[in-house]
């Protein structure tokens, strides 16, 4: 289920593939992943740290209310005010202000040139100012208004979603008049629910069935490499426990088949990382090679660090969000049981653990998956690893100081060069275990034309249904 309705305070795909239908961003990415205007017809940089925007004209959120450049003004506002905990605030650090200059014309200024500006707005969905000044933000956050192809119904927690078309909606009313979003965590429920004609698209099918859903009368399998890294994250990375040194940490990279859980649960849908990245995303080093599988090597090291009978570890999972999570979590964790350590895992529901990480009650350590769909190396090492954002348990003063110079250089080459040596140290200390890309897996009914996108949306405006 989506966590909120409200685009600026979220950051996680289910939540995501609700919004981006209600809402519009001011540029966005089409299917090749390219960005193009959208509420923004046109801009242009005036100097390193200014670029002026001209939104589209005659835009209305589903109030009747029209777009303007205070609203524009008013969402980034309250994504970078820290007493609304936006777990976007990160993404957009780098605005110093943004001037209005009239009703359609605005400007950002940034502290520092900001290299990663357009990848980021095509992920901020622009708010009514008026409407949550008038409601308040928690009223906005189950009954949300915007601009986009679809007006907000009704939700039933753990149920479903329901939208119905906006008919004045600026690009045109889309093709498709009525979207359910449905909660199904169960793969196989949700596979027989495809099966019956219940619903026309399902995520994460599992790779044993995608078989099956391609030979069946009435269904088909849409795929897309994707842009999300799936990992196990280590939360213990200070203090005096074991988590804490990084011979220990590495020793758990060399514990993982990773190819084996590719091969073997996903049945080759994955593509093994050697780091937080994919070869889809800027600043990707190709010359870094992923841990080998080495268990010998993995009892060397955590015998070096004073751990050779191995030591009691938490260790969470969510159950239905990935593919094949639960299943994953299951074989690492038998996998560093084989190298001496004594595991509990637990699989939790998907809001039970979203919970725990915004709350930072991550213990140990817990699988997730980070889609960073603006394609650079910016959208992940920043949020996940440096020292002052919200995701990240990982402290190195070195890190840090390379992230920060290669979020305010303009040139390209030197940002490439300045994100390799953060991958080597990020390689080194292994502030995570490093897992695979994931290749989405999606059931698809006959009766509906719409296709995989590599950054996992499921833009419902491109859809249309094959009897109409």
């Amino acid at each position: 289920d989506a966590t909120t309705l409200d685009p600026n305070m979220h950051s996680e795909t289910p939540t995501a593939n609700v919004v981006i239908n209600i809402f519009d961003s001011l540029v966005q990415r089409n299917r090749e992943m390219q960005i193009e205007p959208w509420l923004a017809r046109e801009w242009r940089v005036i100097d390193e740290n200014t670029w002026e925007f001209v939104l589209q004209e005659g835009v209305k959120f589903h109030n009747g209310d029209p777009l303007t450049a205070e609203d524009v003004k008013f969402t980034i506002e309250r994504i970078l005010d820290p007493a609304n905990e936006s777990p976007q605030i990160s993404d957009l650090s780098a605005i110093e202000r943004v001037d209005v200059l009239d009703d359609l014309t605005f400007r950002i200024i940034t502290k520092q040139p900001f290299p990663t500006l357009l990848a980021e707005l095509t992920e901020k969905q622009i708010v009514p100012k008026d409407y949550i000044e008038a409601n308040g933000a928690e009223y906005f956050a189950t009954n949300p208004v915007g601009t986009g192809p679809y007006k907000f119904v009704s939700w039933t927690k753990d149920d479903r979603i329901v939208l119905e078309a906006n008919e004045e909606y600026w690009k045109g009313a889309p093709a498709i008049k009525t979207v359910e979003f449905r909660v199904i965590p169960e793969n196989q429920t949700r596979i027989a629910a495809l099966q019956t004609g219940e619903v026309d698209i399902i995520v994460n099918v599992p790779p044993d069935q995608a078989q099956v859903l391609e030979q069946a009368e009435g269904t088909r399998v849409s795929k897309a490499p994707s842009a999300r890294v799936i990992f196990i994250g280590i939360s213990d990375l200070s203090g005096e426990g074991p988590l804490s040194d990084p011979r220990v940490r590495q020793a758990l990279n060399y514990a993982v088949n990773k190819q084996a859980i590719i091969d073997s649960i996903l049945l080759g849908n994955g593509i093994q990382v050697p780091g937080p990245l994919t070869s889809r995303h800027f600043g990707y080093d190709p010359d870094l090679k992923p841990y080998p599988y080495d268990p010998a090597r993995a009892r060397e090291l955590l015998a070096e660090a004073g751990y050779a009978d191995g030591f009691t570890v938490n260790f969470d999972s969510p159950n239905g969000r990935y593919l094949q999570d639960k299943e994953i979590a299951q074989a690492i964790a038998g996998q560093l049981e084989e190298v001496g350590l004594d595991v509990q895992l637990n699989v939790l529901e998907w809001g039970v653990y979203v919970d725990k990480i915004f709350a930072r009650k991550l213990d140990g350590l817990w699988l997730l998956g980070w889609g960073n769909s603006t394609f650079d190396a910016d959208g992940t090492l920043y949020p996940m690893f440096h020292s002052k954002a919200i995701f990240s348990y990982y402290r190195n003063p070195e890190y840090d100081a390379l992230i920060d110079e290669a979020r305010a250089v303009l040139d390209q080459e030197r940002r490439a060069e300045l994100y390799r040596e953060a991958l080597a140290i990020l390689h080194a200390d292994a502030p995570w275990i490093f897992l695979h890309q994931q290749l989405d897996i999606y059931g698809v009914s006959e009766r509906v034309n719409w296709e995989a996108r590599s950054d996992e949306d499921i833009w419902l405006y491109e859809a249309s249904l094959k009897t109409e």
